[in-house]
């Protein structure tokens, strides 16, 4: 986990995401909402039924981009803090694959800010995902 300040937090990592983690990251007095998004990974796509997932990323330039992406957020919201989290490697159906969460005096600001961040990381940082599928058959997706 990298502490961009001590209000901003990312991390992309192999290890399972914890909820609790990210909450703490982003507890703060001066905060009336806390907004937090958590991706899963879902038994079904477009291509059929899923069984799993494998994500890779670019690390150093993942890293940098959501310190980049926690930023951002920060300026464009009056934020008290973010935690932005990736997992990477294979992931089982009904796993958490990623976590932004964002805190603030107002729950609206929480809510906009937290919806660009998972909108923008899918965008902006080199994480890539891999589908395996019941047929048998896996598949890079792209702009997910």
């Amino acid at each position: 986990m990298a502490r961009v300040s001590d209000a901003l937090v990312v991390s992309v990592a192999s290890e399972p995401l914890s909820v609790d983690a990210a909450l703490a990251a982003v507890a703060d007095p001066g905060a009336g909402g806390t907004c937090v998004f958590i991706g899963t990974v879902r038994d079904h796509s477009g291509a059929g039924d899923v069984t799993g997932l494998r994500y890779e990323a670019w690390d150093e330039l993942a890293t940098t981009r959501l310190h980049d992406l926690a930023g951002e957020l920060a300026e464009k919201w009056p934020l008290r803090r973010v935690a932005i989290f990736h997992r990477t490697g294979d992931l089982a159906v009904g796993e958490t694959s990623v976590i932004v969460a964002c805190s603030a005096p107002h729950r609206a600001d929480a809510f906009e800010a937290c919806r660009y961040g998972i909108e923008r990381l899918k965008e902006d940082v080199p994480i890539w995902k891999k589908e395996s599928l019941a047929s048998g058959e896996a598949h890079w997706v792209m702009g997910s």
